[in-house]
């Protein structure tokens, strides 16, 4: 996947740390297998062999027949404006693997001896619980025009991805035109599922405000963008933290 995963865990145990030694050490390992069967970055990966027609996916490894379905089932969701079978050089979900894989590696840990949990994709987190006694994680989002400010805090109960033109330039692909694109300058969605909040950011970022009416229509799904002149528009229910300035 060619990125950088973190993983916080808040104990209620201080003597925890033995017991969930396992929990980690199994996430880790989902998270490489990911890296080793999605990675477009690894020339004999899976899917860079899928990409070049060596192989099809019902050859593949079953994460990539799992993985290509929920894509399809993000196509849809976001009325094409995500769409991994338009991406040049053939089909590529990165834009949704990132967040499943982040997913995946959260359900490796318990509740037990445990208050919270924050598995960290280069800023596309998922979480749970909280930091205890009843407090959620607050995540900031940062301002793409003022990369060293925060555009918003959320309290963060689930899932946050972000997507954007700000850090890596013009990534971004319109499906619809096969060429670089984004209309805002950054999209945020929240939701109970990082693979699905990350392939909505990114179809967001690209489509612009004319996408938050399908993420509104989305149970449980909500959306920030930042356009390129700094104006914000949101979904009614996006979670602000209550007490930002």
């Amino acid at each position: 996947m060619g990125t950088v995963v973190t993983i916080d865990l808040y104990t209620t145990d201080g003597e925890a740390g033995a017991r969930i030694a396992g929990q980690l050490t199994t996430a880790r390992e989902l998270l490489h297998q990911a890296d080793a069967i999605f990675s477009t970055w690894h020339h004999d990966s899976p899917v860079s062999r899928l990409r070049r027609g060596e192989i099809t996916a019902a050859q593949a490894p079953a994460e990539v027949s799992e993985v290509l379905a929920e894509c399809a089932v993000a196509r849809e969701a976001s009325g094409g404006w995500f769409d991994p079978w338009a991406m040049p050089g053939g089909v590529d979900p990165t834009g949704y693997v990132k967040g499943w894989a982040a997913q995946r590696a959260l359900r490796a840990f318990g509740a037990e001896n445990l208050s919270g949990v924050i598995v960290n994709a280069a800023g596309d987190i998922a979480c749970a619980g909280g930091l205890g006694q009843g407090k959620p994680f607050r995540i900031g989002i940062t301002d793409p025009l003022a990369p060293r400010r925060l555009a918003a805090i959320v309290e963060l109960t689930a899932a946050i991805a972000t997507s954007g033109t700000y850090e890596r330039g013009e990534h971004l692909i319109d499906p619809h035109t096969g060429r670089p694109a984004a209309r805002v300058a950054s999209a945020s969605v929240t939701g109970p599922d990082l693979g699905l909040a990350d392939a909505l950011a990114t179809a967001l970022a690209v489509a612009g405000p004319d996408g938050l009416l399908r993420v509104e229509a989305l149970d449980g799904y909500e959306a920030l963008l930042i356009a390129h002149g700094g104006e914000r528009l949101s979904t009614a229910g996006f979670p602000f933290a209550p007490d930002q300035p």
